[in-house]
């Protein structure tokens, strides 16, 4: 049998699932999920090998209209992600609007790849409405194979697969077979950190923030990690740390917990917090976190 392999990327507009859909499609948590738009600023990869095949999946940032500097960075990921894909996994669900950003929409339509859209998060509609959206989504993407999944509770996940294998082109692996994504241990660090300041953060201070792991060594049982917290302000500086240091203390300990299940040893974890002022606007500090690479 020919070996099959091809780009899988993930798109539509914020809070629609994509970062669920990604990790369950790829069987580990490489996405950080929380209920806050903007969650997902990078372009991941999460890599599917067998046999035959080699799937390289792509999630990327909530579509929006740009108000700094760091969001067309964002966006640029979102544009890229329609230019080298083989399959395009298009997510909406059944609360959100169906005419939001129809610009993009059409930007899919006119991609020519083929596209598959995912009805995410039937556990909380009806049948009568869920076929409502499939019919209108058959209207607006025709050809599309379009599947009413809920990937919280992990259903009709598995025909998602089958399909996209039936559409990706034949080729060799992109990747080594054995590898899981293209990102490395810093950076799934700092994401571990990320997601627990926008789950225990208000307002503008998540958006404000970004993580760098400045050390990351890893001895034969524990590694020592190092991360610094920069922030755009002095006063959010406060905010984070908290009243007598209980905030960054509560960030660090489950940011701990879950970096220690993630790479499944002991961790020693530093937090510190610097003010880069108005990182999110100027290009230096946006290269210097990586959001150059597209």
């Amino acid at each position: 049998m020919a070996h099959k392999a091809g780009f899988v990327n993930i798109v539509g507009n914020p809070n629609v699932g994509k970062s669920t859909i990604m990790n369950s499609l790829v069987g580990e948590k490489l996405s950080i999920i929380t209920q806050k738009m903007q969650t997902t600023r990078h372009r991941i990869k999460g890599i599917v090998s067998g046999e035959d095949f080699q799937i390289v999946y792509s999630d990327t940032p909530g579509i929006l209209k740009p108000s700094y500097k760091l969001q067309e960075s964002m966006m640029r990921f979102v544009d890229t992600a329609l230019i080298d894909a083989d399959v395009i996994l298009f997510v909406t669900d059944v609360k959100e609007k169906v005419d939001k950003n129809p610009d993009y929409i059409e930007k899919v339509r006119k991609s020519n790849m083929p596209v598959i859209v995912l009805i995410n998060k039937i556990d909380l509609s009806n049948q009568e409405e869920v076929l409502k959206l499939f019919d209108y989504w058959g209207n607006v993407f025709p050809g599309a194979d379009i599947f009413p999944i809920s990937a919280l509770e992990k259903f009709n996940i598995e025909p998602i697969f089958d399909r996209i294998l039936e559409l990706l082109p034949e080729g060799p692996a992109f990747f080594p077979k054995d590898e899981l994504t293209d990102r490395n241990e810093r950076f799934f660090m700092q994401e571990i950190v990320r997601e627990k300041i926008l789950l225990h953060y208000q307002k503008e201070i998540p958006y404000s923030v970004e993580v760098e792991v400045e050390e990351f060594k890893e001895e034969e049982k524990i590694i020592n990690i190092r991360t610094v917290i920069h922030v755009e302000r002095d006063s959010q500086k406060g905010i984070i740390i908290g009243h007598q240091g209980k905030m960054i203390k509560r960030v660090g300990t489950e940011a701990r917990k879950d970096a220690e299940e993630f790479f499944e040893k002991k961790i020693f974890l530093e937090l510190y917090v610097k003010v880069a002022k108005d990182w999110r606007e100027k290009d230096g500090a946006l290269k210097q976190f990586g959001y150059d690479k597209f």
